[in-house]
C-alpha cells in the first residue's frame, strides 16, 4: 500500500446518527456488498461523494476530484458502495484485493456447504437377522457419508395390530448405529407404516460415498 492515508477536509455538513448508521450498513471494513455493476475511479461521474476511508472512518462530503486524488495518493481505488444515496457513498479500498478475497470466501463457503440428502431404508417388523444386518450396514454407510436416513417399518395384515414390534426394531437399529447418528425424528405411525429419521452426528465427517441399496 502507498503512503499513509490522509483525511480530506469535509466540505459538506457533518453526519448525523442515522446517516452514519446507514453508511456503515453499506460500507463495512471489507467494502460492503459490491456487485459486478459497481462503478470505480473515473467511472464515478458525480460532482461530489460522501467518502469513507479504508478503515471505515467517515470522511464526509468531498468533491469527486479530491476523492480521486486521495485514492491515487494512497495507491487505492475509489469504489461506489451506495449509488442510491445522495450524494453516493464511496470508499477507498484495494478493489482487486477485495474481489480476490471475496471470490476465495465464496469458494470456501461452497466447499464447506454440505447438501442434505435423505436416504430411505425399508424393513419388515419380522425381519430375519441376516437381512437386518444388511439393512443396518446400508444405514451405517448412509450416515457415514453425511446423509440422513428415513427408516420405514412396513406392516402387513395382522402385523398392523402389533406396532410395538416395529417400535422395538427401530429402537434397536438406533442403538446399533449410535456412534454414527442419532434419532432426529422419533418413531411415528403413518398408516400401515412406522417412520423414524436418523441424522449423522455433526462431528462425523463423510468418509465414503453412500451407495444405492434396495429399499425393500
Amino acid at each position: 500500500m502507498g503512503p499513509a492515508y490522509r483525511q480530506a477536509p469535509v466540505s459538506g455538513p457533518s453526519l448525523c446518527g442515522h446517516q452514519v448508521e446507514e453508511i456503515r450498513n453499506h460500507s463495512s471494513d471489507q467494502g460492503g456488498p459490491i456487485s459486478s455493476e459497481t462503478r470505480i475511479n473515473d467511472r464515478i461521474r458525480v460532482p461530489e461523494v460522501r467518502l469513507v476511508g479504508p478503515a471505515g472512518e467517515q470522511v464526509g462530503i468531498v468533491r469527486i476530484e479530491d476523492a480521486l486524488r486521495l485514492a491515487q495518493e494512497n495507491d487505492l481505488d475509489l469504489v461506489e458502495v451506495a449509488p442510491q444515496a445522495r450524494p453516493p457513498v464511496c470508499k477507498l479500498m484495494d478493489f482487486g484485493k477485495f474481489k480476490y478475497e471475496s471470490a476465495q470466501k465464496a469458494r470456501e463457503s461452497r466447499r464447506n456447504q454440505q447438501l442434505t440428502v435423505i436416504k430411505e431404508q425399508k424393513l419388515r417388523p419380522k425381519i430375519d437377522q441376516h437381512d437386518y444386518e444388511t439393512k443396518k450396514g446400508h444405514v451405517s454407510r448412509f450416515l457415514a457419508a453425511g446423509n440422513k436416513v428415513k427408516v420405514t417399518i412396513m406392516f402387513r395384515g395382522r402385523e398392523q395390530s402389533r406396532p410395538e414390534l416395529g417400535f422395538r426394531l427401530l429402537q434397536k437399529l438406533a442403538d446399533d448405529v449410535t456412534e454414527l447418528g442419532f434419532v432426529e425424528s422419533t418413531p411415528k405411525q403413518d398408516g400401515r407404516n412406522m417412520i423414524m429419521v436418523l441424522a449423522p452426528h455433526k462431528n462425523v465427517k463423510p468418509k465414503v460415498k453412500a451407495e444405492a441399496a434396495p429399499e425393500a
